[in-house]
């Protein structure tokens, strides 16, 4: 058999972008495929008139020549090439004018690149189809014109043997001749309506299509009968006896007899059911968020783009509402991600329930999400959507059944902001973040001098990457101080920045940014390794009792990561790991209960100590201190501030005190920083203290000289500093 060159389609728009366009999409169907763009309709004539193409792609609208215009010239010509017809008109009427032309299929302006590809490539799978299926028939009409009466056997053979490799071709065929009767039927065909094809061959079509689809059959047989030539490629849903909807290509070509006359119309038809609904999943998937069902941020961008579209097209202006869920990792933590994702579907069912049709609410990733909100006419419309969903996700009031989510919502109005859609999202995100800093559950326009803030923003993230690979980090240690022999037993870890240009950067202007990039993991690691280097270097200068805390991050636990860190910082610099505390924060023990307590015996039985830091401050509660192995709990500086003049603070302090030792753990208190304070904190029994009122965090070198000077005498306070 002879072999089918590779496809060749002809690209026709008078915009240079959208031919580069058409041909990198047509490239995607395979290395083989060639590609001929022209700017001009006679051009194109003019080519076809030399050449053959598999496939044809023009714009409706150009220069000289309409698209309909240009489908009947071609044709006249060829009137089996499967094209493909491009309009950025919505209106019926331009469709029914090219479908009437010739035209095979037509897709709206700007092309969705998806749908580009899939019908293409239908399309040029069915135009191989049918020049095979036309080989053969040219191959049945040849052996048809053999002489019946010196070759019948042979013909009789031929035709069998035709007949079984047609039955091998996966698709339903069968040919009619004028009076409507089959003359040919292949088994799939035959098999499909529960018959032979010998039991159908003479009788009606009605037979095979039903009664609707014969009349429509019958019809089009008519029409290629009478003008001797095939009928374009369509697309035809069909519901089986079985009440099944399946999906065929179905091509219909003339057979002619040895005076060439047109005696038979040959149809067939392509099962796509399959590959449709794969394609339909595929889709789906690309432009679908997973978890929730909505549309993505990928499928959003693309109805952003299509509404600025329109709005080039008149007086349009439309609202993003870019979404985030307020303190959302407070819910993981709490309910477990099982239970953060059944939020993040409710929060998605409601919006849409909200918004209704015509609207589009989308995810954007994690607890973002989106709504577009088309065709306002005021930016007070705009404020009442975003006030709207702020109530809807956290009602005032006790209401059943709410969800009670705060929500930080910021919005942008196009063309007034921006005709770009990935500038509108940014500016959307922009503005949710003002709404965020000034404290939330509210909803923020965007304005222009909000670019300035977030190019800072991301200029601190820049700098801090090239941080961490240029080890600008270092350690500052505060003394923690044993209140019944009045000496320093060890020392909290703080990290600061030494920025090359602002000089020593507390770690409350970067760590946040540092939690959300994932940049935390390596500078933690890094805290790690250099606490427990100094711890060793101490110890080898003989001090060889001073311990070393050191705060861990729940991302650490999240990614089951921490065993692994702390145990590489140990081998690695050779410390005694009884000089080691771990401070956790209570946000990591609220995590899968099992897990935690696994991770807890993992680093206990490396031989450190695990302080709980904050205590009281968060879901302080009594079962995690009861059943987590820990060794000290860490009263949070709020309370101690308080102590001498509010009696709630003292009855809260005292209770801690009381239930650490009841629970056989020491008892550490933070941020003290009056005499006062620290005579309460000794008549309650507390065990350790460390505050501005001893020291500041220093260097290790100027701690290891006050810690010398005083080994084992009780520390004196020392001024507070002027900048703490």
């Amino acid at each position: 058999m002879t072999q089918i060159p590779a496809p060749t389609i002809l690209i026709l728009d008078d915009s240079a972008a959208n031919r580069e366009i058409y041909a990198g999409l047509a490239r995607k169907l395979g290395r083989d495929v060639t590609t001929h763009p022209f700017a001009h309709p006679q051009a194109a004539l003019d080519w076809l008139a030399q050449n053959s193409a598999d496939l044809i792609i023009t714009d409706y609208k150009m220069p000289g020549m309409t698209g309909d215009e240009l489908v009947r010239r071609v044709r006249a010509t060829d009137p089996e090439v499967p094209i493909i017809v491009v309009t950025a008109y919505s209106d019926r009427q331009f469709r029914v004018t090219s479908l009437e032309a010739g035209a095979t299929d037509f897709l709206l302006s700007p092309v969705d690149h998806v749908e580009f590809v899939t019908r293409a490539r239908n399309l040029l799978k069915l135009r191989t189809q049918q020049r095979q299926i036309r080989r053969r028939a040219d191959l049945l009409e040849q052996r048809l014109e053999v002489s019946l009466s010196a070759h019948a056997q042979l013909l009789r053979e031929s035709r069998e043997a035709l007949a079984q490799v047609i039955d091998t071709v996966p698709a339903l065929i069968s040919a009619a001749d004028r009076e409507g009767r089959c003359v040919f039927v292949n088994a799939l065909l035959a098999a499909s309506v529960g018959l032979t094809p010998a039991d159908l061959v003479g009788k009606p079509a009605e037979l095979l299509f039903g009664a609707e689809r014969a009349a429509c059959n019958q019809r089009l047989d008519r029409l290629v009968l009478d003008s001797g030539q095939p009928t374009p490629t369509r697309e035809e849903e069909v519901i089986t006896s079985s009440g099944e909807m399946r999906v065929y290509l179905t091509s219909k070509v003339p057979l002619r007899d040895s005076h060439g006359e047109t005696a038979c119309v040959l149809t067939t038809s392509i099962d796509i059911t399959d590959r449709r609904n794969a394609e339909k999943r595929l889709q789906h998937m690309a432009t679908h968020d997973a978890l929730t069902g909505l549309p993505n941020r990928a499928m959003l961008r693309d109805r952003i783009r299509r509404e600025l579209a329109r709005g080039r097209r008149g007086d349009h202006q439309f609202a993003l509402h870019y979404i985030d869920l307020d303190r959302f990792k407070a819910i993981n933590d709490a309910h477990g991600h099982h239970g953060g994702d059944d939020v993040l579907c409710q929060v998605a069912e409601a919006l849409s329930l909200m918004v209704g049709e015509g609207l589009m609410v989308a995810r954007l990733g994690g607890d973002e999400f989106a709504v577009l909100q088309p065709d306002i006419s005021s930016l007070d419309e705009a404020r009442r959507m975003g006030e709207a969903i702020i109530a809807l996700l956290n009602p005032p009031g006790d209401v059943p059944g709410a969800l009670n989510v705060d929500a930080s919502v910021g919005i942008t109005l196009s063309p007034r902001d921006g005709t770009d859609p990935d500038d509108l999202l940014k500016n959307a995100d922009q503005a949710m973040y003002s709404a965020k800093k000034i404290g939330g559950n509210t909803c923020c326009f965007f304005a222009a001098d909000m670019r300035p803030r977030a190019s800072q923003v991301a200029q601190l993230e820049s700098e801090l990457r090239g941080a961490v690979s240029r080890q600008e980090f270092l350690l500052h240690y505060q003394p923690q101080i044993d209140v019944r022999r009045g000496t320093v037993f060890g020392a909290e870890a703080l990290l600061r920045w030494q920025h090359p240009v602002h000089g020593l950067v507390r770690p409350d202007h970067f760590l946040g940014l540092a939690e959300e990039t994932g940049l935390i993991v390596p500078i933690n690691e890094w805290v790690l390794k250099e606490a427990c280097r100094q711890a060793a270097a101490w110890e080898a200068a003989g001090l060889s009792d001073l311990h070393i805390s050191i705060n861990l991050s729940p991302i650490q636990f999240r990614r089951r990561s921490v065993r692994n860190a702390v145990a590489a910082a140990i081998e690695a610099t050779g410390v005694n790991p009884a000089l080691i505390d771990l401070e956790l924060t209570e946000s990591i023990l609220l995590g899968d209960a099992e897990d935690v307590i696994s991770q807890l015996h993992a680093l206990r039985a490396l031989g450190v100590t695990l302080s709980l830091d904050d205590f009281g401050t968060g879901y302080s509660s009594l079962s995690y201190v009861r059943d987590f192995p820990l060794d000290r709990l860490k009263i949070d500086r709020t309370f101690i501030q308080g102590l001498g003049t509010n009696q709630n603070d003292l009855a809260i302090v005292r209770t801690i005190i009381d239930l650490g030792h009841i629970l056989h753990l020491r008892v550490l208190a933070e941020g003290v920083e009056t005499e006062g304070q620290l005579r309460l904190l000794q008549a309650e029994g507390c065990d350790e203290v460390q505050g501005f009122h001893f020291s500041a965090a220093m260097p290790p070198d100027l701690l290891v000289a006050r810690f010398m000077q005083f080994p084992r005498r009780q520390l004196a306070a020392t001024p507070e500093p002027a900048n703490r």
